[in-house]
């Protein structure tokens, strides 16, 4: 259950970034994962250079920052209007270019970078051992989502980007860019995926296909939660996280079977996911 916990944690702070894009842009991202896998590389490069996690963790998110923001100006934006169907595919291309470009520089192989000194070792519950770090990624995931609904849902900006989804002629008639809005929406979104692309870099391996897995895992948790829905991406990650895990302690090769099981039950019972919005049309 505590893997769950972790595993939940890191998913929903994911699928946050994916749900934000989706429902402030209307964009399906599908190079989302490669997002994650690029926060991971650039917070290994970091920590090369400079030994430090924290600066690894900041150089990781800040790197997925701009190239969101260079990916929504150049290419996302002639986007908006086109069908979904256009969204994926340049997304998923831009994906597996990414991957590409990340593997011709540093091959195959995995790559790990080890816990801080400050989440190093295992930590006392009174009722077993744990990773420290494992705990530690629990609560920096707890801050980086309070910081996200702080920043969406409370500030200036959140009030521009639910206007601006509503009537963007209207917006842009008051004297706001809201276009510019949406790139800034989008950068947020993308290095909501690096930061927890870095964060998980000390648990899981780096490797160029990894964010190929996460992706899935997202998109299932998106529809459980909600698709555009914050909450709904917080729940459903917690919910699918604890699936995986518990499910792969019963028996591995059936996670995955019981992940899309649990999907397939909320797309029959509540179409719109536990805390979905209605859709956009």
């Amino acid at each position: 259950m505590f893997n769950g916990l972790v595993l939940g944690a890191l998913l929903a702070l994911i699928s946050s970034g994916l749900t934000i894009i989706y429902g402030t842009l209307g964009v399906l991202n599908l190079a989302h994962g490669a997002m994650f896998m690029l926060g991971g590389y650039a917070g290994y490069v970091a920590f090369g250079a400079t030994g430090s996690f924290v600066v690894a963790i900041a150089a990781g998110a800040l790197f997925v920052l701009v190239v969101g923001v260079v990916m929504e100006r150049v290419i996302i934006r002639h986007f908006y209007s086109r069908p979904n169907e256009d969204q994926i595919l340049v997304t998923f291309g831009l994906s597996i270019v990414y991957v590409e470009l990340v593997r011709f520089a540093f091959g195959s192989q995995s790559l790990t970078i080890p816990p801080p000194p400050w989440g190093a070792g295992v930590t006392q519950l009174g009722f077993m051992l744990y990773p420290t770090y494992r705990l530690v990624v629990v609560g920096i995931v707890a801050v980086a989502l309070l910081a996200l609904y702080i920043v969406l849902y409370r500030t200036r900006l959140g009030m521009i980007v639910r206007a601006g989804i509503e009537d963007a002629l209207m917006v842009d008639s008051l004297g706001i860019n809201v276009y510019r809005i949406f790139m800034i929406v989008f950068g947020i979104g993308a290095m909501a995926a690096g930061f927890a692309g870095i964060v998980n870099a000390p648990v899981v391996s780096l490797t160029p296909d990894v964010g190929e897995m996460i992706l899935v895992q997202t998109f299932v948790v998106v529809v459980i939660g909600g698709v555009g829905s914050f909450p709904g991406a917080i729940l459903g990650g917690l919910i699918s996280g604890q699936i995986l895990s518990i499910t792969s302690m019963i028996n591995p090769g059936y996670a995955y079977v019981m992940l899309f099981a649990a999907m397939t039950l909320v797309l029959v019972l509540r179409p719109r996911g536990l805390m979905g919005l209605r859709s956009r049309d």
